[in-house]
């Protein structure tokens, strides 16, 4: 006896899909720090010139690329953004 899978449309954000009370909060988190990521790579820069750049310890830079991104407020990756592309608003 097989057993449909059942599938639940998602709303498109995960995390209010999965019961978070702050599920807007970690999904601006993530899509603002998957952009500063994304900036980051394409400069190819080391963790020492990232650090420098956005003003943090190099411990911070490891969480920041591995996207860890509650170690650090939306305002916080905000100004990451800024930093890396002022034209962002």
């Amino acid at each position: 006896m097989t057993q449909e899978p059942i599938f639940e449309e998602s709303s498109g954000n995960v995390f209010a899909d999965l019961g978070f009370q702050d599920a807007d909060e970690l999904f601006m988190r993530g899509k603002i720090g998957i952009q500063v990521i994304r900036i980051l790579k394409q400069r190819n820069l080391k963790q020492r010139e990232v650090s420098q750049l956005l003003g943090i310890a190099q411990l911070e830079v490891s969480h920041l690329m591995n996207g860890e991104f509650q170690q650090f407020s939306e305002d916080k990756l905000l100004i990451f953004l800024n930093r890396l592309d002022p034209e962002i608003t």
